[in-house]
């Protein structure tokens, strides 16, 4: 099957972009180099192209009791211009994705939200929705419109008069994951405090036809996914199919580390599973480790304890640019405690660690 590409393929290309997949599609890996991206982000401002992911909006007068009924966060909690992230789960509590959901303007139909599965599972998360919608006889719109849409998140401590100056107007009062309409480049754009980098910053949804204008006037560093993972792995937040995967990494939010996500009063699936594992607690949980000794901690390591007995496995591992220091993170036994020394296996030789609750950095 063919890759899928951004609006803004051709224009990445000719900056100089180095391509990768990812989820299906061929999307910008690196600009210049990660170091550069990953300190413009951390000192200043970095713009990613994010068009990758999946935006799915669900209107009509039942849509806040589907949203509610498939994803674990309180969705009648969220006012319109605000979000919350959340994940979805199947009926054993196992995480499918993880997901922002939006809830946008009321239209005379009742509300309408749009939620940000991860790439490419805008055709499963669409099909989900609606057949849970027709199996529960709700009167709700589910429509996929990612390829309606370019996001691009704007990051770094400089993020804010760069997307103040680009809307021509101050974009100060929008609070953590709130959001408005701006207009950018003479286009109406969503724009939402929020990101995936640790860094103050904001995400930009603009319709794909204006997607390159909107681009060219929020200049700044363009980065690519490999700065974008270095700074998401420093602050310790989870990568779909990586860090969890219904398949290869099934793990549940209270695992992954994410159980400020379950509201246990509300009725979605994975609800009853969810409040077992709740009462009866996790074995292992998401964590972090920094090595002590030479090598890169990479997604499948062991990690054992010094006298060689395996207390887990990392599912993401890089150099922090920041730190200039290998870190991980992974699922260790639940009595693995901050601070203890542990060895990793890097290809098969034990290096000394230390494990550390993310983040490893503080912004």
């Amino acid at each position: 099957m063919a890759r899928r590409k951004p609006p803004l393929y051709t224009v990445h290309d000719e900056r100089g972009a180095k391509f990768t997949d990812f989820g299906g599609w061929e999307m910008p890996v690196t600009f210049d180099s990660i170091r550069t991206e990953h300190d413009a982000v951390r000192e200043s401002v970095g713009i990613f192209d994010v068009s990758h992911m999946s935006e799915i909006d669900v209107s009509g007068p039942d849509a806040t009791e589907l949203m509610q009924r498939l994803t674990t966060n309180d969705v009648a909690a969220l006012s319109p211009g605000t979000s919350q992230y959340a994940c979805i789960t199947d009926d054993s509590g196992i995480i499918l994705d993880d997901t922002v959901v939006y809830r946008l303007d009321d239209t005379e139909d009742g509300p309408v939200y749009r939620f940000i599965p991860n790439a490419g599972h805008d055709g499963q998360m669409t099909d989900r929705w609606a057949s849970h919608r027709d199996e529960w006889s709700l009167t709700a719109t589910v429509d996929n419109v990612t390829t309606e849409w370019a996001m691009y998140a704007v990051q770094g401590p400089d993020s804010e008069p760069l997307v103040s100056d680009a809307a021509g107007e101050s974009v100060a009062d929008l609070s953590r994951f709130s959001a408005g309409e701006y207009t950018i480049a003479e286009t109406t754009c969503l724009v939402a405090r929020t990101g995936y980098t640790g860094e103050d910053g904001f995400e930009v949804l603009c319709p794909t036809a204006d997607a390159e204008a909107v681009w060219n006037a929020l200049d700044c560093q363009p980065c690519g996914l490999g700065a974008r993972d270095t700074l998401r792995t420093e602050m310790g937040y989870l990568l779909s199919g990586q860090d969890f995967h219904v398949d290869t990494e099934p793990r549940n939010p209270y695992e992954a580390g994410v159980g400020f996500t379950v509201k246990l009063d509300t009725p979605f699936v994975g609800r009853d599973a969810l409040a077992e594992i709740n009462k009866t607690g996790t074995t292992q949980r998401f964590t972090g480790v920094m090595l002590t000794e030479r090598g890169v901690p990479r997604s499948g390591y062991t990690v054992t304890t010094t006298d060689g007995d395996e207390i887990g496995q990392l599912t993401s591992g890089t150099m922090s640019p920041t730190l200039s220091e290998p870190i991980g993170l992974g699922y260790l036994n639940r009595e693995v405690a901050d601070g203890d020394t542990v060895h990793v296996l890097v290809r098969g030789e034990p290096k000394e660690a230390t494990v550390q609750t993310p983040p490893f950095i503080t912004t």
